[in-house]
């Protein structure tokens, strides 16, 4: 098109008109996002209602029975869409090509229900109301000017899904996990519109003169320069986020990634500025919130770790590769169940951040770590919160920290440390008459912050819980080191042996010496865990809605969600999968 037929008042029109458009499917994105978003929070605040008054309906009702059946509708909802897989049975069991290869793991059915719908919801808004018919150059042009909108608008929730401290996680009841999932997919969305803006233009150069003409004007012109910088940035994200390279190069992971997403905002910001887009609100509100989480996480992580000498670690080497990492809090902490944090230790890794669930919080002396050390007696009446963590020593960070511990004298060794957190704490157990615990290996960490909780309220008659069962799957007996202090404090608790029942499986056991159960309560048997028997027979007995969660390998919470769907029209059985996959 010629620069007089450009100028021209009905090219001015049509263009005017053009971003109208644009702007109009960009409001209709965040109508998507926002719908979905209204609907989560109906159900989750429908659902936090539902859980109080069942709970203090039922502090002084040991039967429980109204709340034991389920509606069928929401039965075949919770079975069929809300714990469903995609397939039959399959969802966080890792598919490994090799012990090297990690391709990943699959998205529930819900969540492939709605990445799906938001995915052909970006493809249509990238074609709809564009005059394929017409000429070529206005076609390419529209199409061009289409995907580098809906690229820069996808960046606020991109942005935003990747933030620890995001809102939407408690607002919506979302795990930070989930949010992982749906970052990664709209990063690709990004991308994938990034690619398709970035190859509209040269093929339109193409067709007007040459590719060659076209990448020449690209390196010629300042702003197309920084657009194409930008679409290289998330090109080289697209590449480097691939499951195999992510997870078998974790730690360079982040910080490349970090990097190039840098990269990938300059590269745009410049775009957009020096040809002065009407998009560049959009990049500036991602930008602000990627620099609000980071700046938070800096205040919170200063706040809670200077001051009164500072945060301290004390590691202690465990059998089966792993080690008690106690911190000693330089400012009190409240931990609830099931939440996690973020360990720095400048000694193993700069800047390299793990997040771990926390295992046991309590208050100690100030002395703590030196008693725990060399087990000296008290000097100090001042407390501090100690929180605890185990960590499986595998690859990397672990592996060093676990390498470093056992090198040290009685495998201790003290540490200066930073913690960020606490984390997570969606699931709340207390209004469940029969609560069932399932972990393996150190997803117990993940169970002992639950049960400790479970049995005090029962005993203090503040939790509706008549019944807790531990199901925790261990390869030796060695491995009950892990949590042996924490378990004699709990066994320890008024009223235990009334609500408390745990079941030990040893997978690997060295000889049928090692087996035997202590009490009727804690018993230990050989073998991996039916855990669909297990789990009829305490929908058998269940008090009250029964609340059942998973924390360990993929292929023990694939066997739990299964034989939790498969007892939907048995009764009011719900589903907590505790997961952080990366």
């Amino acid at each position: 098109m010629p620069p007089a037929a450009r100028d021209s008042p009905e090219a001015i029109a049509a263009k005017a008109a053009a971003s109208a458009i644009n702007e109009s499917l960009t409001r209709y994105l965040y109508f998507i996002v926002a719908g979905v978003s209204i609907i989560l929070i109906t159900w989750r605040l429908s659902t936090q209602i539902f859980k109080f008054v069942r709970s203090m309906a039922c502090l002084s009702n040991e039967s429980q029975r109204y709340f034991t059946a389920e509606s069928c509708k929401l039965s075949f909802f919770k079975k069929n869409i809300l714990y469903a897989p995609i397939f039959s049975r399959r969802h966080n069991r890792e598919f490994q090509l090799s012990s090297a290869i990690n391709m990943g793991t699959l998205p529930t059915r819900l969540q492939l229900i709605f990445l799906v719908a938001y995915f052909a919801s970006n493809v249509a808004f990238s074609v709809v109301d564009i005059p394929f018919a017409a000429t070529f150059d206005d076609a390419v042009r529209r199409f061009r000017n289409r995907t580098g909108v809906l690229a820069v608008a996808n960046m606020i929730p991109l942005f935003l899904m990747a933030a620890r401290n995001n809102p939407l996680i408690g607002l919506l009841g979302v795990s930070f996990d989930t949010f992982n999932l749906l970052h990664r997919w709209f990063g690709r969305i990004v991308v994938l519109e990034a690619v398709a803006h970035t190859t509209a233009f040269l093929v339109s150069k193409a067709h007007e003169d040459s590719l060659k003409a076209g990448f020449e004007t690209v390196f010629r012109v300042e702003y197309m320069f920084w657009g194409f910088l930008g679409t290289c940035g998330f090109i080289a994200i697209f590449i480097q986020a691939w499951s195999p390279i992510r997870h078998g190069f974790y730690e360079m992971f982040k910080l490349l990634h970090i990097g190039l997403a840098i990269l990938a905002v300059i590269g745009t910001w410049y775009h957009l500025s020096l040809k002065d887009l009407p998009q560049l609100p959009y990049l500036i509100a991602a930008i602000v919130l990627w620099a609000t989480d980071r700046l938070w996480r800096v205040v919170r992580l200063l706040y809670t770790n200077v001051g009164t000498g500072g945060s301290r670690a004390l590691v202690e080497a465990l059998p089966g590769n792993a080690v008690r990492v106690t911190l000693s809090m330089a400012r009190p902490w409240v931990v609830k169940p099931a939440q996690h944090a973020y360990i720095y230790i400048p000694s193993i890794g700069l800047w390299q951040s793990h997040p771990f669930s926390v295992a046991w919080s309590e208050e100690t002396e100030d002395d703590a770590l030196e008693k725990l050390a060399v087990n000296h007696r008290r000097t100090s009446e001042k407390c501090r919160t100690t929180i605890s963590f185990i960590i499986r020593g595998r690859t990397g960070f672990t592996n060093k920290l676990y390498q470093k511990a056992v090198a040290c004298p009685r495998g201790q060794m003290q540490t200066t440390c930073f913690v960020e957190g606490p984390y997570g704490q969606l699931h709340d157990m207390r209004s469940y008459g029969t609560v069932m615990l399932i972990a393996g290996g150190v997803g117990i960490t993940q169970a002992v912050p639950h049960v400790r909780d479970l049995v005090i309220g029962y005993a203090n008659e503040t939790v509706a819980t008549r019944r807790v069962i531990l199901v925790w799957v261990i390869q030796t007996p060695e491995h009950l080191e892990w949590i042996r202090p924490w378990m004699t404090k709990i066994l320890a608790l008024p009223k235990r042996r009334d609500v408390l029942r745990i079941m030990l499986f040893v997978s690997r056991p060295r000889s049928s010496k090692e087996i035997h159960s202590p009490s009727a309560t804690v018993q230990m048997f050989p073998g991996r865990p039916n855990i669909d028997t297990l789990l009829a027979t305490e929908v058998e007995q269940q008090i009250g809605a029964m609340g059942v969660t998973v924390c360990g390998p993929g292929v023990l919470s694939d066997d739990v969600r299964r034989a939790v769907r498969k007892r939907q029209y048995d009764g009011k059985v719900d589903f907590v999968e505790e997961a952080f996959s990366w």
